[in-house]
């Protein structure tokens, strides 16, 4: 963007500032724009479709390690493993990996996912380190196939916010344009999560 450009206006009420400071954006302009980013968080959204059913196979590979010592993705519960009392120790297995994981890669993988990320565009400039992309839903699939009561859509829609604002950064739009973009981005995420 030009340094004069100010991209999307965020609120009716800033018009007369624009005005003002000579920042005004002709519509045909401002409309590509708005095209633009919601064409690219519609491809977010895309990409995140692919990579939640990669997630939710990988929960699948990881209970089959975890209780049955096999590598299959086939869909099983960890109820119908045999363990016994045994299986006890799984949940506490996962939840040290993870924890490793959190302590030497980022402790933005903690938590549901969600609020944090919300969090991040509320404060952050919608920064969210582009690590969250590939750390968040592998952490998820330790912690949830290992037994943790946890679901999936969280991680999912958290890693989606992440790749919005990763791919936002490398786009080098304003920091407006990125809340709108990583935002946009969640939204398209968990609407489109129901749907698998």
């Amino acid at each position: 963007m030009r340094k004069h450009d100010p991209g999307i206006p965020i609120s009716l009420s800033m018009q007369p500032l624009l005005t003002q400071e000579d920042m005004r954006v002709s519509p045909e302009k401002e409309k590509a724009r708005i095209f633009f980013l919601s064409l690219v968080a519609i491809l977010i959204a895309d990409v995140m479709c692919f990579i939640a059913r990669f997630l939710v196979g990988l929960i699948d590979v990881l209970v089959n390690l975890f209780y049955f010592g096999r590598f299959s993705a086939l869909h099983v519960t960890p109820a119908s493993s045999g363990l016994g009392i045994w299986a006890i120790g799984i949940p506490a297995l996962g939840g040290l990996i993870v924890g490793f994981m959190a302590y030497f890669g980022s402790k933005a993988i903690r938590g549901h996912g969600i609020p944090e990320a919300m969090e991040q565009i509320l404060t952050n400039e919608s920064k969210i380190k582009p690590s969250i992309t590939i750390l968040k839903p592998l952490s998820a699939a330790i912690s949830i196939g290992s037994g943790g009561p946890f679901g999936a859509e969280g991680p999912i829609i958290a890693t989606g916010g992440a790749l919005g604002s990763s791919i936002g950064q490398l786009l080098r739009i304003s920091a407006d344009e990125r809340k709108i973009e990583t935002a946009d981005s969640l939204g398209l995420v968990a609407s489109a999560r129901w749907a698998l």
